[in-house]
């Protein structure tokens, strides 16, 4: 009987939890923008092939967390301030959806109340669990909707999203992910007020952007 299934999946299972250990360092600051990223050091940490570090390297540069630098090396991706202003721009036009499409529903009442629970987790713990709140809450927005095409072209940027937040002040960042930061958007679809609830979204992406894209080149 052939073994080689069994093999195919044991590098196919290394490929993944490489990836997934890559995909965390960075999402989670371990590696900060700019930061190099060596294949050798990388392997020898991870106790996998050059190659399979070399696949998983190449998966996250297309999600847009590392890219190719001088001389080809290879970089944990520092967006810069026009870059991060459009990411909350595309940030704004899908959440803007998701509440139209909330609103536009049978389920908003219930979409509210889910939401208002949510918010009892919002500016509590440590920084990175505050991050994890934030999205959180955004996410459950987006999957209010009952748009999967939505869901998932949110989570298509939620690693630079990430990136963008742990690059920030980590002192001044906690404001943005407080409760009362997120709780208009939940009294604006409370109203029933279309208008009102797409200005109330646009404006938290507005302040988001101005807060985390770099100074030196925010405009």
């Amino acid at each position: 009987m052939s073994v080689e299934p069994l093999a195919s999946l044991d590098r196919s299972t290394l490929r993944e939890r490489s990836l997934a250990a890559l995909r965390s360092a960075i999402t989670s600051g371990g590696y900060r923008p700019g930061d190099h990223l060596g294949e050798v050091e990388l392997a020898s940490h991870l106790g996998v092939s050059r190659g399979t570090v070399r696949e998983a390297l190449r998966h996250l540069q297309q999600e847009g967390l590392v890219t190719a630098g001088n001389r080809g090396m290879l970089r944990v991706n520092q967006l810069s301030g026009s870059e991060v202003r459009e990411l909350f721009k595309v940030r704004a036009a899908l959440e803007g959806l998701a509440v139209k499409e909330i609103l536009a529903s049978d389920r908003r009442q219930e979409a509210v109340a889910t939401l208002r629970d949510a918010l009892r987790g919002l500016g509590t713990g440590d920084f990175a669990e505050r991050v994890e709140a934030d999205l959180g809450f955004h996410l459950l927005l987006c999957r209010l909707a009952g748009n999967s095409m939505l869901v998932e072209a949110w989570r298509a940027l939620e690693g630079r999203i990430r990136v963008t937040i742990m690059a920030g002040d980590a002192e001044g960042s906690p404001v943005m992910m407080a409760g009362d930061r997120h709780a208009p958007i939940i009294d604006a679809l409370e109203s029933g007020d279309l208008e009102a609830a797409l200005a109330v979204v646009e404006a938290h992406m507005g302040a988001a952007a101005d807060h985390f894209a770099p100074a030196d080149t925010a405009r």
